[in-house]
């Protein structure tokens, strides 16, 4: 409501340090992760909560140095990041082009035979991440080595020595605390369930079950197709993909979110910045930081445990030497500022300053809910508070009947730079239009905060301090 816009402009705590690299990311001296007693989030052991802020690297361990590898943690540690994506076995000719180093990472092709000098190298990258408060999401290998269906392969892995690799890896990590295990690389599991289970027993034997696992699949797909029933998969990650704009993800979240038994999920890759628009960038274009928010928050407020941001340059490392995959455009490195990557840690701020665990989706609060579109506003409400996504600053009709309070504080939260409005302190209605700044359009996306005005909460994006909400 534009004519209540009266207060002063509000800069959310921890902004200007972000500004300078200095955000931290994660604490290890809270505990190991495991999945919250609702089954619905991450946490660590002493109950903090665990917003899942993912970034697709997969390329790090077999193309960079390690101090080009240094370069690109530092400054994903400074945007608020606390899990990296990276592939052991990777994706392009991982078997047979060796790594930064020269080094391959198997003898012979045989999963039973790693190359200790490779993992040493891998091990050095995992212990730069937890230096900097990174957790490693680390797939063993890309899903072309187990079924190819495309991608350069080979097959090498059967149930028996699948086992005895995830062994190898469960042990030689077990005493690092900040590895999540990810199987998949891109695949769908169809025929080949029993490899990956494999895989699944040797890890969880060798770590001692320390690490949490899930499983990324092909687009358009979620672990859950297969393995929802397993007692090895912690929780469900998917892939929404990079078929279309305004591909509503958030339909897939609630598909695994309605499931039992009842797991977290994630959109593990979504819309990449600076990717072409279903490969076909003359007809539909790139997608942008705007396509990459507006899959974050629509995802996170669907009922996903967290998210994982991605960048067509960065996954695979683009250099001009090597050939683009996905018509890359640019270099990895000078990627790493592209304006989407940057305003990622507003939505985990934004998240982190309201009460976390009971939160849950709620479409009731919009009176007129589009199914899909655009225009689809998301809602979510937790103790105290309720979030709604305006993803093109359309005004809308929402329902405040649903959150607690007879006063409410009504706030505008910028996803672009962190920044929240108070509208005002009202009394509650059954509905209210709220009508967010900017013009109607594309890109004029903004979250609108409703909180319980006797919860005094600090403003949106300004972190809790208490560690278990």
């Amino acid at each position: 409501m534009k004519h209540l816009l009266t207060s002063v402009t509000v800069i959310c705590g921890l902004w200007l340090a972000a500004l300078t690299g200095v955000m931290s990311a994660t604490e290890f001296d809270h505990g190991d992760l495991k999945v919250s007693p609702n089954h619905r989030f991450l946490m660590h052991a002493d109950g903090t909560p665990f917003f899942y802020l993912g970034d697709t690297a997969w390329e790090l361990f077999h193309r960079l140095t390690l101090e080009e590898s240094k370069r690109y943690l530092d400054d994903r540690a400074g945007k608020g990041f606390n899990v990296i994506q990276a592939v052991v076995l990777a994706e392009f000719d991982g078997l047979h082009t060796p790594n930064a180093d020269g080094d391959l990472p198997l003898i012979d092709d045989d999963p039973t035979k790693p190359n200790e000098a490779y993992f040493k190298h891998v091990d050095a990258v995992v212990d730069m991440a937890r230096e900097r408060g990174l957790f490693m999401g680390m797939l063993p290998t890309w899903g072309d080595k187990v079924t190819k269906a495309w991608g350069v392969g080979p097959v090498i892995f059967n149930a028996t020595n699948a086992k005895q690799y995830g062994l190898f890896l469960g042990r030689r990590y077990r005493d690092r605390p900040n590895i999540i295990w990810i199987l998949g690389g891109d695949r769908d599991a169809t025929g080949v369930v029993d490899v990956w289970s494999a895989m699944a027993e040797g890890l969880r034997e060798g770590d001692g079950g320390r690490h949490l696992i899930t499983y990324h699949p092909s687009g358009e797909r979620s672990s859950s197709q297969w393995f929802q029933d397993s007692s090895w998969l912690d929780f469900n990650l998917m892939q929404s993909g990079h078929g279309r704009r305004d591909g509503a993800n958030f339909r897939m979240i609630d598909k695994d979110y309605q499931l039992t038994p009842v797991k977290p999920t994630i959109d593990g890759e979504h819309r990449y910045e600076n990717h072409p628009v279903n490969w076909k960038p003359e007809q539909f274009g790139w997608f942008d930081d705007y396509d990459a928010r507006q899959a974050s928050y629509w995802a996170v407020f669907a009922g996903a445990a967290g998210d994982t941001y991605g960048c067509n340059d960065i996954w695979q490392m683009k250099t001009p030497e090597r050939k683009p995959l996905s018509l890359a455009r640019g270099r990895w490195n000078e990627s790493l500022n592209l304006p989407g990557a940057g305003q990622m840690q507003y939505l985990r701020r934004l998240m982190e300053s309201r009460p976390y665990f009971s939160r849950v989706p709620d479409q009731r609060l919009i009176v007129e809910d589009l199914p899909e579109g655009a225009d689809h506003l998301q809602g979510t409400r937790g103790d105290g508070y309720a979030f709604v996504y305006f993803p093109q600053g359309k005004a809308a009709v929402i329902n405040t009947e649903t959150v607690q309070g007879n006063k409410l504080h009504a706030w505008w939260y910028n996803p672009r730079n962190g920044e929240a409005t108070s509208i005002g302190i009202f009394k509650k209605e059954k509905t209210r239009t709220f009508n967010p700044p900017g013009s109607y359009g594309r890109g004029n996306d903004w979250v609108l905060v409703l909180d319980d005005a006797r919860k005094w909460f600090e403003p949106p994006g300004k972190v809790m301090q208490a560690s278990v909400r």
